[in-house]
C-alpha cells in the first residue's frame, strides 16, 4: 500500500470536521488531567520498578498542579536497565526481521488509537498548542511505520553481492550492533524519543531511554502502550532521572553499544567524546541549529512572512530547526519587517490547551531567565522592534509566558545572530543580495536547517547549491525552516548540528543502526 503520513490536522481540515478533532482533543485533555498526581515508576525489564527517591515535574503554564513523581534513578538503576537489554538482545536480534516489524506496526497502531491522548500529555507536560502537540503524535507513529516499510522494502538490508570465483557465492548482511542508549529532548517528547528508540529496535537493538526530566510523562506513556502490545522484556527500558546519574552511567559504560541523543551541542560534544574514548563506538547525535530565512525582493511578502513566523514563534522558538534570524533583501526590508510585526502581535500567548493559543509557555525556569537575558542584550546592542516582555499577570501568574520578539539592527556577527537560542527571539538582518545572503547564512557552526522565498528558479536553485544545511526548504508558508516529515524531508544537521549527516525519517537513517558483516560461501 505505500508508506502514508499521518497529518491528522490536515485531513480533520480537508474533511470539514474540525470540531470533532477539538472535541476529541478537549476529551483528552480532560482525561489526562485525571491521571495526574501519581507516582509513574521506571519500566526496566518488562516490569515496573522504583528508585530510593523520586523527584516532581509541573505544566510549565500552571506550576501549581503536579504531574507526578518521577524516579530519580541511581547508576545502579540504569545497569539494572542496561543488564536487562543485553540479556534481551540475543532473542531480539536473532528473530525473524517479520516478526520485529509486526510488534512495533502494533505500538504504532495503538499510539494512533491514542492519538488525542497523547497529544493532550504532550501539551500538558511541554507546553505545547493543541496543533502541534498532535504533530508529534503523528511523527512517531510516521516514523514507526517508515521504519518499518524500510526493513521489508529492504529484506533487513541483506544484499547479494558478486562472485570473484566460480565456486563462491557472497552476500551483505546488516546486523545489530547490542544495547543503545537513546537519550530523548523536551520539544519533542513524543516523536524523538521514538524514532530514535524505534530506529535501533526494528534493526534488532535493544534499548535503554532516558527521556528528558522536563518531559518524562509522554514516554512513559509510550512504555505502557510497548507493554500491552507484547515487547519481549528488556527490548525497551524506560529509565528517568538526571543527566549527571542516568546520562552519565549510559555513556560510560561499557555494555552500551551506541548513543543515540538529541540536545544541545555543548552536550552532544560531551557525550560524543567521553563515549569513543576507550573504543570505537557509534554515536547519532543530532545538536541544534542557528536557522536562516532568507527573503529575496522576489519574494512573495505574504507567503515569505507567515512562514518565517511560524519558524520562529511556533513552540516559542524550542525547536532545533526554528527560525532564529532572517536576511532580508535591502529593498524589501521595511515593507516585509512592518508585515512581520503587525503579525506578531496578533499572536495569542497563553494556556497550551485552550483552541485559540499558538504560543505556550517556555519549558521552565532556566528558558525563562535565557529569554529575559537575551532581550536585555538585544536591547543594549540592537533594537527590539515588537515583544521582549516577561507576562506575569492574570493568566500568566503561574507560568513562564513571554512575547515573541523581534530584534532589528544588530550587528552581522553579534552573538544572538550565532548562537542557539531556543527562545522566541527572531534577529533580523538586512542583505543587498543573494550572494550576501548566503555567505552571511552559512557563517555559523551549525547547519541544520534553512529557507528561502523567491519566485525566481535560479535563485532557488542558487540557494539548494550553496546553503550549508541538512533540511532545506523554498517557499514554505506552513514553516520556513521547520516541519519535516517522516519519509518526506530527512531531518539531520551538517557541520556542528549533526554527527553522521544523514537525517531521520529518511533513506539512510536505520543502517546507521547496523553495522556490515560480509558472508561468502565456497561449494
Amino acid at each position: 500500500m505505500g508508506f502514508k503520513n499521518e497529518n491528522t490536522w490536515y485531513k480533520y481540515a480537508q474533511e470539514k470536521m474540525e470540531e470533532e478533532f477539538h472535541k476529541n482533543y478537549d476529551d483528552a485533555v480532560s482525561d489526562v488531567k485525571d491521571k495526574l498526581g501519581k507516582t509513574f515508576p521506571n519500566y526496566i525489564d518488562g516490569k515496573y520498578a522504583e528508585a530510593t527517591s523520586t523527584f516532581q515535574v509541573f505544566p510549565p503554564f500552571d506550576t501549581r498542579i503536579r504531574i507526578g513523581n518521577f524516579q530519580k534513578s541511581s547508576k545502579e538503576d540504569v545497569r539494572q536497565a542496561i543488564s536487562a537489554a543485553k540479556k534481551a538482545f540475543a532473542k531480539w536480534s536473532s528473530m525473524e526481521w517479520q516478526n520485529r516489524v509486526r510488534t512495533l506496526k502494533a505500538a504504532a497502531e495503538r499510539v494512533a488509537e491514542k492519538k488525542f491522548f497523547f497529544a493532550a500529555t504532550i501539551s500538558i507536560e511541554s507546553g505545547k498548542n493543541r496543533y502541534e502537540a498532535v504533530g508529534d503524535v503523528d511523527e512517531a507513529i510516521d516514523a514507526i511505520r517508515f521504519y518499518c516499510e524500510e526493513i521489508e522494502a529492504n529484506n533487513d538490508f541483506e544484499a547479494k553481492m558478486g562472485k570473484a570465483f566460480p565456486n563462491e557465492s557472497a552476500k551483505s548482511v546488516m546486523k545489530p550492533y547490542g544495547v543503545w542508549g537513546v537519550i530523548g529532548p523536551f520539544n519533542f517528547p513524543l516523536a524523538i524519543p521514538v524514532s530514535m528508540s524505534a530506529g535501533a529496535m526494528i534493526t534488532g537493538n535493544t534499548v535503554v531511554l532516558k527521556p528528558s526530566s522536563d518531559t518524562p510523562l509522554t514516554m512513559y506513556r509510550f512504555a505502557e502502550v510497548l507493554k500491552d502490545v507484547e515487547l519481549p522484556a528488556g527490548v525497551f527500558n524506560f529509565i528517568t532521572g538526571s543527566g549527571s546519574e542516568v546520562g552519565a552511567e549510559m555513556v560510560s559504560n561499557d555494555d552500551i553499544a551506541g548513543i543515540a541523543f538529541t540536545g544541545s551541542r555543548a552536550v552532544g560534544y560531551a557525550i560524543a567524546k567521553e563515549f569513543v574514548s576507550r573504543r570505537p563506538r557509534p554515536v547519532i547525535t543530532e545538536m541544534g541549529g542557528k536557522n536562516p530565512v532568507i527573503v529575496s525582493s522576489k519574494a512573495d511578502l505574504g507567503k515569505a512572512v507567515e512562514g518565517t513566523l511560524k519558524s520562529a514563534f511556533g513552540y516559542g522558538g524550542q525547536k532545533c530547526s526554528a527560525c532564529s534570524r532572517v536576511l532580508v533583501f535591502e529593498n524589501i526590508k521595511k515593507e516585509f519587517l512592518s508585515i512581520l510585526v503587525n503579525r506578531t502581535k496578533s499572536i495569542k500567548v497563553g494556556d497550551p490547551t485552550k483552541k485559540e493559543t499558538f504560543l505556550g509557555p517556555l519549558i521552565n525556569k532556566d528558558a525563562y531567565g535565557k529569554y529575559r537575558k537575551f532581550v536585555g542584550v538585544a536591547k543594549r546592542d540592537g533594537k527590539v522592534v515588537v515583544g521582549g516582555r516577561t507576562l506575569t499577570a492574570g493568566e500568566y501568574s503561574k507560568g513562564y509566558f513571554v512575547e515573541p520578539t523581534i530584534v532589528d539592527e544588530l550587528p552581522e556577527n553579534h552573538r544572538l545572530m550565532q548562537e542557539e537560542l531556543f527562545v522566541p527571539i527572531l534577529c533580523v538582518q538586512s542583505v543587498k543580495n543573494l550572494d550576501e545572503a548566503i555567505a552571511v547564512a552559512n557563517n555559523t557552526e551549525y547547519g541544520l536547517t534553512a529557507g528561502i522565498f523567491s519566485k525566481d528558479k535560479n535563485e532557488i536553485k542558487y540557494f539548494f547549491d550553496n546553503i550549508e544545511a541538512g533540511a532545506v526548504y523554498a517557499n514554505r508558508s506552513i514553516g520556513a525552516s521547520t516541519g519535516a516529515m517522516v519519509g518526506v524531508q530527512p531531518f539531520g544537521g551538517w557541520k556542528a548540528s549533526g554527527s553522521t549527516g544523514k537525517g531521520a525519517g529518511g533513506k539512510h537513517y536505520l543502517q546507521q543502526f547496523m553495522r556490515e558483516q560480509s558472508q561468502t560461501t565456497v561449494s
